[in-house]
């Protein structure tokens, strides 16, 4: 299963951008995030049945993960970016569901090749 995103690029802080991944109708799709030198990070996940979302801690409030079912694609709107959020991003997906799972990366089976996300000051 190859997950294919799309989205990135370079803002100034305070701006837009929103991702996409298309996911092929995984059960549980989420976006992870690696900056330089830090270890790949939870950002949001979605239940592809229900529509459920989830957020760490540093989403919430700015990210937004929703999905689009008859275009098997999940999308990642992140506003009033910040220079912090400067990072590779990731869509992962996974053909199982469990809520205490989903910020793990050992979690998810498929990802994709990622796409580089820079915010400047």
């Amino acid at each position: 299963v190859h997950l294919v995103e799309s989205g990135g690029g370079l803002v100034q802080a305070g701006g837009s951008l929103r991702l996409s991944c298309a996911a092929s109708g995984r059960t549980t799709v989420g976006w992870f995030r690696q900056a330089p030198g830090k270890e790949r990070e939870f950002v949001a996940a979605i239940r592809w049945r229900s529509g459920n979302t989830y957020y760490a801690d540093s989403a919430k409030g700015r990210f937004t993960i929703s999905r689009d079912i008859a275009k098997n694609t999940v999308y990642l709107q992140m506003n009033s970016l910040k220079p912090e959020d400067t990072a590779v991003y990731y869509c992962a997906a996974t053909d199982v569901w469990s809520a205490s799972e989903i910020w793990r990366t050992g979690y998810y089976e498929y990802w994709g090749q990622g796409t580089q996300v820079t915010v400047s000051s």
